[in-house]
C-alpha cells in the first residue's frame, strides 16, 4: 500500500490558488497609437488568440507540475507486505570465501561444469530467502574480510549483493581467522539468544593477521556458534596431452582446522562435494537452527517521492521553454 510520511504538506497546495486571489495582477504599460483597420489586423489578432491559449496551457501545465512538487514533498511510501519477527531474534551471519580458488569447475548442474562460487550464490540464495524473520549479514573474505551487508532483516538485499559478489574482489589468498575475526566484532553486542556464523571455504588460511584457531576461541568466548562448510570436489577427470588424469581439486582444504573451529564453538563441521550435498547442508541448517516463532511484523519501506519529483522536474522545464521556443520561431 501507498502511505505518506509527511501528509500535513499537502496543505499548502492551494498555495497558487492564494496568491492569485489575494495579490494585484501585474498591470502591463499600454501606448496609445493610432490604428488603420487593415487585414495585418486581424492576422494579429488570431496571433493573440493563439497566444493565449498557449498561455492556458502553460497554466495548466505549471499547476500539475506544483501538485507534483507537494506530492513529492509528503514523501509517498511504498509500505511492502508484512515480515513476521521472531519472538527470540537470532542474528546469522554467513561468510563467503572469495578467493581465486572458488573459480575451480568441479561442480555440474544441468550436465555442465559450474565454478564453485556460482554454485554457492545459488544455494546459499535460496538458503537466505527462507530466513524469515532472522536478521542476516554478509561477510566476503579472500586476502582480507569485507563486511558486504550488516546485519538485517531485509533478505533480498543480502541475496541480491551475494549475486553481485565476483572472485578475487577480496584478494587471492584466504583470510579464515579474519573472517570470522569480523563477525565477533559485528555480533558480539547483540542481545540476541542466538548468534551463529556459517562459514564457507574451498582452502586453508594462508592470509589476514588472526589465526582460525584464535579467533574460535574468542567466538566460544561471546556464545558464537560457527558452522564450517568445506566445499569441493574430491575428485575430477582432467583430459591432458597424455589422456585422462583423475586429480583432486580439493587438496588445499584443510578439514582438519575447520573441524577444530566447528568443534571449539559448538558448531559442527560439512563437507560438500557436490551440488546435491551442499544443497542438503543448508537443508540440515535450517534443522539445526530453525526460525523462531512469529511475535511481531516488519513492513520494508521503499521511496517512491524521486517520481513525481522528476515529472514536476520535467513539467516545470517543459513551461519555462515553451515562451523561448516561440520567440525561436520566425
Amino acid at each position: 500500500m501507498i502511505a505518506f510520511a509527511w501528509p500535513w504538506l499537502f496543505s499548502v497546495l492551494p498555495l497558487p490558488l492564494l496568491v492569485r486571489l489575494f495579490t494585484a495582477p501585474l498591470e502591463h504599460g499600454r501606448q496609445a497609437a493610432l490604428r488603420v483597420p487593415v487585414l495585418d489586423d486581424f492576422a494579429l489578432t488570431s496571433g493573440r488568440r493563439q497566444q493565449g491559449a498557449g498561455r492556458r496551457w502553460q497554466l495548466w501545465i505549471a499547476l500539475i507540475a506544483w501538485s507534483l512538487l507537494v506530492v513529492a514533498t509528503t514523501r509517498p511510501q511504498w509500505l511492502g507486505e508484512p515480515i513476521p519477527l521472531p519472538l527470540d531474534a537470532r542474528d546469522l551471519m554467513l561468510a563467503v570465501d572469495l578467493s581465486g580458488s572458488m573459480k575451480e569447475r568441479d561442480f555440474i548442474i544441468d550436465q555442465q561444469y559450474i565454478d564453485r562460487l556460482t554454485v554457492t550464490k545459488r544455494v546459499a540464495g535460496d538458503f537466505i530467502s527462507r530466513r524469515v524473520g532472522d536478521r542476516i549479514g554478509l561477510i566476503l573474505f579472500g586476502e582480507q574480510a569485507y563486511l558486504q551487508t550488516p546485519l538485517t532483516f531485509d533478505r533480498e538485499t543480502v541475496r541480491r549483493l551475494l549475486q553481485e559478489s565476483a572472485i578475487g574482489l577480496a584478494g587471492g589468498s584466504t583470510a579464515i581467522g579474519d573472517a570470522i575475526g569480523l563477525a565477533i566484532k559485528k555480533l558480539r553486542d547483540k542481545k540476541v539468544e542466538s548468534r551463529v556464523l556459517i562459514l564457507l571455504t574451498d582452502g586453508a588460511n594462508t592470509g589476514g593477521v588472526i589465526q582460525p584457531e584464535k579467533a574460535a576461541d574468542l567466538a566460544r568466548q561471546i556464545g558464537l556458534k560457527i558452522y564450517t562448510i568445506g566445499i569441493g570436489a574430491d575428485r575430477l577427470t582432467m583430459q591432458t596431452l597424455f589422456g585422462s588424469q583423475v586429480i583432486n581439486p580439493s587438496r588445499d582444504l584443510n578439514e582438519a582446522a575447520l573441524k577444530r573451529i566447528a568443534g571449539t564453538t559448538g558448531g559442527r563441521y560439512f563437507r560438500a562435494r557436490n551440488t546435491e550435498e551442499l544443497t542438503d547442508i543448508y537443508a540440515l541448517l535450517d534443522e539445526l537452527e530453525p526460525v523462531a516463532q512469529e511475535a511481531q511484523l516488519y513492513r520494508p519501506v521503499r521511496e517512491l517521492y524521486p517520481w513525481p519529483l522528476a515529472a514536476a522536474l520535467l513539467l516545470a522545464t517543459a513551461v519555462i521553454a515553451a515562451p523561448l521556443l516561440r520567440r525561436a520561431d520566425p
